[in-house]
């Protein structure tokens, strides 16, 4: 009777789980997308199909489907299948994983498999007691974390287990996703009578920024919410979609027109120094769901292109806010995109740099390599001194302000300048430095 009520019970719980958990595939060829670990040919691809799985880390972005390739394990292997949460589990419950492992190794010579979600939550001591039972093969560790694995997982830990990195979901992965849970009358929508438009779905797939569960906890949403029409059917349009995404369906083509068009704005906006149009196009490309990593570029490119040497720092700045918002991820890196693309905007304007180097380029192609100075040359490999190479070098620090007149440039360019300072910003100050130390053919005209 205990065991009726038991399959009674495991039967209600299939039924009221989200329709994300419900959709999640029991074989690898249901798997979509994460071709390059498990396309067929791939390592762990072979792995879990031979039952041949050492202990791995999975890392990657929410709703990447690394708990779906920890449960198409379990439905995979022959191996005992347990799984834990690290932010609701402690020691006491990896004892007894621990030991029910050494029971069923000992008796039944079975390994276990042991998924442990959200791993970066243990502290040390809770990873460190895993170190010898995945040292001695009593358990195979599968962890999965959505944080950068080496800053949040023991080395010990990493060096016993291959990683794994999941990449967000492209739109079309995560459309197949949709369809296939609106089409699925057991496990998905279908059996609702349910019927999702065409540009709904493609704003749910694109959206959701490459997070499958999103997309999905969205979908189910709008069934549950949506009455149905004379027609019998619950009609998902795209007004509904936004509902229940909570976002309006921005126009923009990651790949069309209105893609660059909104790009050239950003970058403008922070060229012509205006911080609050900066900001509207980078919250545009944000709520459409833009790939911070590419704004993050961007940010930089510019940081570099037109404010230069005026601002040394907004370099900086954008640099760290693109370290920044490949660690920590959305919604926090909004905040960072935004403190770096009003950076720059403020930050004073130069495009010397930009100037010099492709007036060197031009010469080079025009000159060719020209005779360097043999001062200059390499002086410490053999015979180097009998060619004259170094003889006559004058070291800067042996003089007054650590700069002596010495002639860098090859003999045909001696009166050439490249790099002409704006009289923006800090080079306002290298101008000021420059020509204190009486630097000779120095271009003080600036641009403006």
């Amino acid at each position: 009777m205990s065991d009726l009520f038991e399959y009674a019970g495991a039967e209600t719980k299939k039924k009221n789980e989200p329709l994300a958990a419900r959709m999640r595939p029991q074989t690898l060829d249901e798997v979509v997308g994460q071709d390059h670990i498990v396309g067929r040919d791939k390592l762990l691809y072979r792995a879990i199909q031979a039952d041949q799985l050492s202990s791995i880390i999975l890392y990657g972005p929410p709703g990447t489907g690394k708990t779906t390739l920890a449960m198409v394990i379990a439905h995979t292997t022959s191996a005992d299948f347990e799984q834990i949460n690290a932010t609701i589990a402690g020691k006491k419950e990896m004892e007894q994983v621990i030991e029910h492992a050494k029971q069923t190794l000992g008796a039944y010579g079975r390994k276990t498999i042991l998924f442990i979600d959200e791993i970066h939550r243990f502290n040390k001591a809770q990873q460190d007691y895993l170190l010898p039972y995945v040292e001695d093969g009593t358990i195979i560790l599968i962890g999965a974390t959505t944080e950068n694995p080496y800053f949040e997982v023991n080395g010990a830990l990493l060096s016993r287990s291959r990683i794994f990195e999941l990449h967000s979901l492209d739109k079309a992965a995560v459309l197949t996703l949709i369809k296939r849970a609106a089409s699925d009358p057991i496990k998905g929508i279908a059996g609702d009578m349910v019927q999702v438009d065409d540009d709904a779905a493609e704003f749910l797939a694109d959206i959701a920024d490459g997070d499958a569960r999103a997309a999905l906890n969205a979908l189910e949403l709008a069934d549950l919410t949506t009455a149905r029409s004379d027609d019998g059917y619950i009609h998902v349009t795209l007004a509904v979609a936004e509902e229940c995404i909570q976002k309006k369906a921005v126009r923009y083509d990651k790949t069309g027109d209105n893609h660059y068009d909104t790009i050239s704005a950003f970058i403008k906006s922070m060229r012509g120094s205006d911080p609050d149009a900066a900001v509207y196009y980078l919250a545009r490309m944000l709520s459409a769901g833009e790939d911070v990593k590419f704004i993050a570029r961007r940010i930089m490119i510019c940081a570099s292109e037109d404010v230069g040497n005026a601002d040394p720092r907004a370099l900086e700045v954008a640099v760290a806010a693109s370290l920044a918002v490949e660690r920590i991820g959305m919604p926090e890196s909004q905040i960072i995109l935004s403190q770096a693309a009003s950076y720059v905007a403020c930050a004073p304007k130069s495009n010397s740099a930009v100037n010099a180097i492709f007036k060197a380029k031009a010469e080079v192609e025009k000159s060719g390599n020209l005779q360097i100075p043999p001062y200059l040359k390499d002086a410490h490999y053999n015979s180097a001194e009998k060619l004259g190479h170094g003889i006559g070098y004058q070291y800067p620090h042996d003089f007054p302000h650590h700069y002596t007149d010495q002639q860098y440039l090859p003999d045909d360019l001696k009166n050439e300048s490249f790099y002409e300072l704006s009289d923006s910003g800090y080079e306002a100050k290298l101008q000021q430095w420059l020509k204190s130390i009486g630097k000779k053919n120095y271009h003080q005209e600036t641009k403006k």
